[in-house]
């Protein structure tokens, strides 16, 4: 199910720049010279990004203007596109497990793993913000995590997320459940039922979507309503990721229980939802003022004219 053109959000408007050729490029010059030797590459894309992407560049400048309460300077919106690159290009070594790249300090694990054994499968919400990869990749290098992790993401956004890393890695995509069909909701409840976890990157929506304004880094936002009433009807806890990428070598993972849909009763169904996106929202503001290159939504995030809260 695609969204028609007049339903369409900024952010599914915005097209990637370069190509799966290039891309491809990158990764054989990245795994054959190793991460050291390609990292200069990535600061000719950042300043090429500075200079030539004016939309993403006014975004990164009000956001940062938001995290910093005054306008950021020029060099903090390089930094803010720096960041973004070198998570994309360390994305090449995670895909194909060159784990002794990175040093990774992990978080909050234990009580997920908990969770999980104790109730089977949970939710995993997280944003646009670090590197989702990285979290994969605790995953699979701690034998007490969950083995399978599920990203459930909008259909189109599933097509292009699954070409780039089929590019990067054929034999390592994740496995992604595509929202917005028919079975969406029936597939994410059988992986939930055989111990799954499923991801889901909730600080975007369509502008056909259930929406709920709230507050957010001090300004009104939109934020879907839609992840949290399909874990409230699945009765599953709600655990906040984030892979923060730390500069050079660095990444932390951080879990944190932010709703547990497991204690819910027949009532109250509507106050618990709503809860439950207020304590994402105090999650995604902390990490953003922890980490605030970060945040990778380069459109006017709270831009409220395509939607219409519910």
């Amino acid at each position: 199910m695609t969204a028609p053109d007049a339903a369409r959000p900024q952010w599914l408007h915005r097209q990637e720049r370069g190509s799966l050729f290039w891309l491809r490029i990158m990764r054989a010059l990245s795994l054959g010279l190793g991460r050291r030797a390609t990292r200069p590459i990535l600061y000719g894309i950042a300043l090429y990004f500075l200079l030539a992407a004016g939309k993403a560049r006014q975004a990164s400048r009000a956001y940062l203007s938001l995290q910093f309460r005054r306008p950021a300077k020029l060099g903090e919106i390089y930094r803010h596109f720096l960041a973004f690159a070198s998570t994309v290009h360390d994305r090449v070594f995670l895909l194909n497990d060159r784990f002794d790249a990175f040093d990774i300090e992990i978080k909050g694990a234990a009580p997920l793993h908990s969770l999980v054994r104790e109730q089977g499968g949970a939710f995993l919400f997280g944003a646009h913000m670090g590197s989702f990869e990285v979290i994969r990749a605790a995953a699979r290098t701690n034998p007490d995590a969950p083995q399978r992790i599920c990203l459930a993401m909008y259909e189109e956004n599933a097509r292009r997320i699954n070409a780039i890393l089929a590019a990067i890695n054929p034999t390592n995509t994740p496995e992604i459940i595509p929202l917005g069909t028919l079975d969406s909701m029936l597939a994410i409840h059988r992986s939930l039922n055989e111990g799954a976890i499923v991801g889901v990157l909730a600080d975007r929506s369509l502008a056909t979507d259930d929406c709920v304004q709230i507050e957010l880094m001090g300004r009104p936002a939109l934020l879907p309503t839609g992840p949290f009433r399909m874990a409230a009807l699945l009765k599953r806890p709600v655990v906040f990721m984030a892979g923060l990428y730390r500069g050079g070598r660095r990444y932390e993972v951080h879990f944190e229980l932010i709703a547990d849909f497991s204690k819910l009763g027949e009532g109250g169904r509507d106050a618990a939802i709503r809860q439950a996106i207020e304590n994402y929202v105090v999650a995604l503001e902390s990490y953003c003022r922890k980490a605030p290159f970060n945040w990778f939504n380069f459109y006017d995030f709270w831009d409220l004219s395509n939607h219409a809260p519910h």
